[in-house]
């Protein structure tokens, strides 16, 4: 029999607030093999984990039972507080009182006290058949690869460099810089005289830890965090080649993590045919126009209609072209179409002051430090018209494009014949970016955009452990908020790159080879593809770096060969007998 110590968090009044605490813990103090039980307002403070410890070693008790929120939030924290005073760290348990009882049932004290009650007693009755664990421990390359060279890419290669590891720069580009390359200018500071991402490139190419590929693609990813291996094919031409595709080049590097920082495209403008795109050429995308405004552009930095190559007296900017259309498009905001919009209509009434530039909008969405200064200052500094409305047709009529929309605020229907319009698309993911994660099995959003493992707790790790995310493949954000997640990327790089080996959860799927019949149904089944055949036994094998402990495989197993540690099916019943 264990000597299990159970402790109820009150936490602050997110469960004490419903619960009746006194009735928990009266109730619990009866349940068998339950020596000790006592709630403090606080568990996971410094005083309510010294008092977890203290009674571990007083009590004598052989596994700890808390009482509180979600495990994902602090189950770390109390397995090491257990291990502190002596108990192997897998002898802790987290009863889910929070979430599944006081937060979902704050309206009957009653009912979600009895559910507490019972929700810890079925921790109690998993409590008795745990085993006491011991962590894997797996080598580790200490080599990052960075997929994607623009600002995002950069950044986390830097960073990673500098600690000193050496970093794999894959960019299937001829040049550096992604799509801040194409950028005429950053708004808030567009007329600074430094050249940021000039400078950026320049570190990166001359920094001894980075190794840069560019014309390159990754082929195959194989192996698991710590341990990829992974094939890179360069496409290299030179003026004697024959072929003007050039020859491929492999390359095969170990890698220990990798960070996906692969950007965005633009929404075809050929989609929106209710704004002429792809028909008119006096309807272009931003992009374009940045092309224009950039001094080594085609244009030379000049504004000019791609018809007849005159200045446009009459600017239109229809933003939310694609974006926040469930209807018909992109159901999300694109983020940084409100500010480049603004930076182009000033840029626009700088070149031709006499110039008039109307922005057809929705809401303005500024988000970050002097954002929204910085729009109405193309409002009121610059005379820029912004009509709260979406345009709802754009055609093209006596030599000028025609737009047709409705002021919102005064409810008038409007007409602007306009010399140039600039549509405001869309940004989506690359059109190579299912295909790449497929590769890294990392799963991608119902929009195609790579899936973080949890939006609040993990925003820059994917499900699969080794890779992470930065940047616009991620989702759609400006340059700062990219900067800010490569960093963080990078420093979840370095987290692992500072251990001596790495460290394997034990509470990982394992498979009784008595009971095995080689059915090979967990293989498929598996979405970390962490199983296989054993190579010459007819058995399944789990490879201990790759599986998850999901349990998938012991949902389709039909002989109940495959298991979780510390989950089994003997577990499960014994939860479900307690709470019947």
């Amino acid at each position: 029999m264990k000597r299990i110590g159970i402790f109820v968090c009150h936490c602050g009044n997110n469960i004490a607030g419903t619960l009746d605490i006194d009735r928990v813990v009266e109730a619990i103090r009866e349940f068998p093999e339950v020596v000790y039980a006592i709630d403090y307002k606080y568990m996971c403070s410094d005083p309510g984990q010294q008092l977890i410890r203290e009674h571990i070693l007083e009590d004598q008790l052989d596994a700890v039972i808390v009482a509180a929120c979600s495990p994902s939030m602090h189950e770390t924290t109390f397995r090491r507080t257990a291990e502190a005073a002596g108990i192997n760290p897998y002898q802790t348990e987290i009863a889910n009182i929070r979430e599944q009882a006081s937060w979902v049932h704050q309206k009957q004290q009653e009912a979600a006290t009895n559910k507490a009650i019972e929700t810890i007693r079925t921790i109690v009755a998993k409590a008795h058949y745990n085993q006491s664990l011991m962590p894997f421990y797996l080598p580790l390359v200490k080599r990052s690869l960075v997929i994607g060279g623009g600002i995002a890419g950069m950044q986390a290669a830097l960073d990673i460099a500098d600690a000193g590891y050496p970093v794999v720069l894959v960019e299937k580009a001829d040049r550096l810089g992604g799509r801040m390359a194409e950028l005429s200018g950053l708004y808030l500071d567009s007329d600074a005289a430094a050249d940021p991402l000039g400078q950026k490139i320049k570190a990166v190419t001359h920094h001894p830890n980075i190794q840069v590929i560019t014309q390159a693609a990754i082929t195959e990813v194989g192996g698991y965090v710590g341990n990829f291996t992974v094939q890179i094919e360069q496409r290299t031409a030179s003026p004697a080649d024959q072929d003007p595709a050039g020859e491929l080049v492999p390359y095969s590097f170990d890698i220990g993590a990798i960070v996906v920082a692969t950007g965005y495209d633009l929404y075809d403008k050929k989609n929106l045919g209710e704004y002429g795109g792809g028909r008119y050429p006096d309807v272009i995308d931003g992009l374009q126009l940045e092309e224009m405004l950039r001094p080594d552009g085609p244009t030379g930095g000049r504004i000019v209609r791609p018809s007849d190559g005159k200045v446009p007296k009459e600017m239109v900017w229809v933003q939310c072209a694609g974006s926040r259309d469930p209807e018909l498009h992109k159901p999300y905001c694109s983020k940084v179409c409100c500010m480049y919009v603004a930076k182009q209509s000033m840029a626009y009434k700088q070149q031709v002051p006499d110039g008039q530039a109307t922005v057809f909008y929705i809401d303005i969405r500024s988000q970050g430090k002097d954002y929204e200064e910085y729009v109405q200052r193309a409002m009121e500094e610059h005379d820029v018209l912004y009509i709260r409305g979406k345009a709802s047709k754009v055609f093209q009529e006596n030599g000028h494009v025609t737009v047709w929309g409705v002021d919102t605020l005064t409810g008038l229907p409007l007409e602007v014949e306009a010399d140039l319009v600039v549509l405001a698309t869309a940004i989506v993911p690359r059109a190579d970016a299912q295909e790449l994660g497929q590769r890294l099995r990392v799963g991608t959003d119902e929009h195609g955009f790579l899936s973080e493992a949890h939006p609040k707790l993990r925003p820059v790790e994917s499900l699969t452990a080794g890779v992470f995310l930065a940047g616009a493949a991620h989702f759609p954000k400006d340059i700062p908020e990219t900067v800010a997640q490569a960093s963080g990327a990078a420093s979840k790089v370095l987290s692992l790159f500072s251990q001596r080996q790495m460290v394997q959860e034990p509470t990982i799927a394992f498979v009784d080879p008595e009971l095995c019949s080689g059915c090979g149904l967990c293989i498929p089944a598996c979405p970390y593809d962490a199983r296989s055949m054993h190579e010459w036994q007819h058995i399944a094998v789990v490879n201990t770096a790759l599986c998850q402990g999901c349990g998938a495989c012991a949902m389709v197993c039909p002989n109940k060969a495959c298991r979780v540690r510390n989950l089994t099916q003997g577990q499960i019943l014994s939860m479900m007998e307690a709470y019947l």
